[in-house]
C-alpha cells in the first residue's frame, strides 16, 4: 500500500507549494525510495488546455496528450519520471465524473450530494496511485484555506486519513512566514491563523513549512513557539524553506532540515540516507560566474512569466551544460511590428519562437524570423514558430508573397500549413489536434541526429496544423530541408535551413523534455552555438 504526503496551502498563494512537493521528491528518490506525484486545482474547467496562459500559465503536456498545470512540469524536471492524465487533477474533472456517475446510474438512485459522492471521487482520484510501483505519493493541493473551493478537498482528506490511518498519511501545511525588517523578527502570528483555519476542518499538520526570505536563519525559539501554537511534536517538524538563487537548490535545503527522514519514521520506513552530492554539485554549476548570453524568446504571452516556463528552465538547463549564463528577455511580438527588430533584437545571441494560437503577433513573429534568419543568428522555432519559419522562408525566398497557414488565412493560394487531417488519421487521432508523445526519425548524419545520439526520438506535441509535405521539394530545391519526420504518417517534425549555423524548426515542444541533469539536447545545440555569435 502506498503512503502518502499531502501538502496544502495557507494563507498566501503562489508560494511554491510545487516545487517543494517537487524537491521533496527528488530527496526520496535520492534515497531509493519508488516515489511519485499528484496535483489537485480547483477551478472547474476540465483541464487548463482551453485556459489562456495569462490565467494560469503555460500548458504542459504529458506523454499520454494531457493537458496539465504548469506544476506537473516541476514534477517531471525534478523527479526526471514521466507524469500522465492521473497526475493532474481538477475540480472540473471530479465534478464531471460524478455527474457522468449520476447519469449512468452508477448511484443507484441516491440523491446526489457533495458529501458522500464529490468527496469519494476525490478519495478515490488520489487511490488511483496507490500501486505496488508506488511507494511514496505526494499530493499538492492547489490554492489557499481561504479558498472557498478548498472546503471539499479538506472534508476529502480528513476522511482519507480516517481510513488510511495516520501511519500512512503525512500531512504539511506550507505558507508564508513574513519578516519585519524594522524590528528584525519573523511574525509567526499568520501561520498560526492559517494552521487554526486548518484545524476547524478536522485537519492538524504534521509539519510546517515556512516560506521565508533568503538567508534567513530562522531561530530555534521561533521554531520552537510555531510547534507549540500549531500543536507540532516539536521543533523539528518546523521547516525552514527560504527564497534561493535557484528552485533546483530546494531539495537541498529540505535535506538539510531533514523533512524526508522526519516523514520516513512516521511510516515506519528505512532508507539510506540521501546522497545529494551530484544534484548539490549541479546546483553549483547553476549558480556559477559565465560569460553572459542574451537570448530573446519573441512571443504572444511574454507578460506573463510563466507563460513560457519550461522555456526558461530548458535555456538555464542547456546554458548551464555549456556554461553561460542566459540573460533571457521575452519581447511581445508585436511591439516586434511597432519598434521593429533591428531596435529590440539587436545584440541578442540566439532567438526563439514558441507556441502560440492565432493572429495576435503573427507578424511580429514573421519578421523576428526573418531577421535572425538573414543575420545569420541561432535560431529555434517551436510548434506554432516552426509554422511561421515555413511561412517566412516560402514569402520571402520560395515568392510565395501570400503563403499563410490555413489557421490565419483558410483561402490563402499557398497554404504551406495545412491541417493534413488525413495524415494524422494514420497515427489514430479523432480529434484535430495531434497531443502527447509521437515518433520522430531523424535523418542520419545530420546535426540533430548527432546532438539526439539516435535518429529515431520521442518528443510531445500540442498542435492542429502541419506543414504541407506537397511543398516539400520546392523548400528543398531552395535550403529549407526536411531532417525529421513521423515514421507512421509521414508528417513533418524538423525542418532546418542550410547555410545557416543554427536555424531549425520542429513541430514537436522539446522543452517539455529538458531536465535540469539532462538538458534537451536540441537546446544544446541552439545554445553552444549562441557562444560563436559575435
Amino acid at each position: 500500500m502506498s503512503k502518502y504526503v499531502l501538502i496544502l496551502g495557507g494563507l498566501v498563494s503562489n508560494i511554491g507549494k510545487g516545487t517543494t512537493a517537487a524537491a521533496l521528491g527528488r530527496v526520496f528518490k535520492n534515497r531509493g525510495v519508488s516515489v511519485t506525484m499528484q496535483r489537485f486545482d480547483q477551478y472547474l474547467n476540465i483541464d487548463p488546455g482551453t485556459m489562456s496562459p495569462y490565467q494560469h500559465g503555460e500548458v504542459f503536456v504529458t506523454d499520454d496528450g494531457s493537458e496539465t498545470s504548469l506544476n506537473i512540469g516541476h514534477y517531471e524536471r525534478f523527479l526526471d519520471i514521466s507524469m500522465g492524465k492521473n497526475n493532474s487533477i481538477t475540480s472540473g474533472k471530479i465534478y464531471s465524473n460524478v455527474i457522468n456517475n449520476e447519469r449512468l446510474g452508477k448511484y443507484l438512485g441516491s440523491t446526489v450530494q457533495v458529501v458522500p459522492h464529490v468527496t469519494n471521487e476525490i478519495k478515490n482520484t488520489m487511490e488511483m496511485l496507490n500501486t505496488e510501483d508506488n511507494e511514496i505519493v505526494i499530493v499538492e493541493i492547489g490554492g489557499t484555506i481561504s479558498d472557498v473551493e478548498s472546503g471539499v478537498y479538506y472534508r476529502a482528506i480528513r476522511e482519507f486519513i480516517n481510513e488510511k490511518g495516520k501511519e500512512n498519511v503525512f500531512l504539511i501545511q506550507m505558507d508564508l512566514l513574513p519578516f519585519m525588517p524594522v524590528t528584525r523578527e519573523s511574525k509567526i502570528e499568520s501561520i498560526q491563523s492559517s494552521v487554526e483555519m486548518l484545524n476547524k476542518f478536522g485537519l492538524f499538520p504534521d509539519a510546517v513549512i515556512c516560506r521565508t526570505i533568503k538567508n534567513l536563519k530562522l531561530a530555534t525559539d521561533t521554531k520552537k513557539r510555531i510547534a507549540t501554537r500549531c500543536f507540532l511534536k516539536g521543533p523539528e517538524y518546523v521547516i525552514q524553506n527560504p527564497d534561493v538563487d535557484t528552485v533546483y537548490e530546494v531539495p537541498v535545503n529540505l535535506k538539510k532540515e531533514g523533512l524526508d527522514e522526519i516523514i520516513l519514521n512516521q511510516f515506519g520506513l528505512s532508507y539510506p540516507e540521501s546522497d545529494l552530492n551530484s544534484w548539490a554539485f549541479m546546483v553549483e554549476n547553476f549558480k556559477g560566474n559565465y560569460p553572459e548570453v542574451r537570448i530573446c524568446v519573441v512571443g504572444k504571452y511574454t507578460r506573463v512569466p510563466n507563460a513560457y516556463l519550461s522555456i526558461e528552465e530548458a535555456i538555464k538547463h542547456a546554458s548551464t551544460y555549456n556554461q553561460v549564463k542566459p540573460k533571457i528577455e521575452f519581447i511581445d511580438a508585436e511591439d516586434i511590428v511597432e519598434y521593429g527588430p533591428e531596435k529590440l533584437l539587436r545584440g541578442a545571441k540566439g532567438i526563439i519562437v514558441p507556441s502560440g494560437w492565432g493572429k495576435k503577433g503573427f507578424e511580429g513573429m514573421l519578421l523576428s524570423i526573418r531577421y535572425a534568419r538573414e543575420r545569420k543568428i541561432p535560431f529555434l522555432g517551436i510548434d506554432f514558430g516552426m509554422q511561421l519559419a515555413v511561412i517566412e522562408f516560402a514569402r520571402n525566398v520560395l515568392g510565395y508573397a501570400t503563403a499563410n497557414s490555413i489557421e490565419i488565412d483558410p483561402n490563402t493560394d499557398y497554404p504551406v500549413i495545412d491541417s493534413m487531417v488525413d495524415k494524422k488519421r494514420l497515427i489514430g487521432l479523432n480529434s484535430p489536434m495531434r497531443a502527447g508523445a509521437f515518433d520522430c526519425e531523424i535523418k542520419q548524419n545530420t546535426n540533430i541526429a548527432k546532438l539526439y545520439g539516435n535518429n529515431i526520438v520521442s518528443e510531445r506535441h500540442r498542435h492542429k496544423f502541419e506543414f504541407n509535405n506537397k511543398y516539400i521539394e520546392k523548400y528543398e530545391l531552395n535550403g529549407m530541408v526536411v531532417i525529421g519526420t513521423n515514421p507512421e504518417s509521414g508528417l513533418v517534425e524538423i525542418v532546418e535551413c542550410r547555410n545557416h549555423p543554427f536555424f531549425f524548426g520542429t513541430s514537436f515542444i522539446p522543452q517539455f523534455k529538458s531536465r535540469p541533469n539532462r538538458p534537451h539536447p536540441i537546446f544544446l545545440g541552439f545554445i553552444n552555438a549562441t557562444k560563436s555569435v559575435r
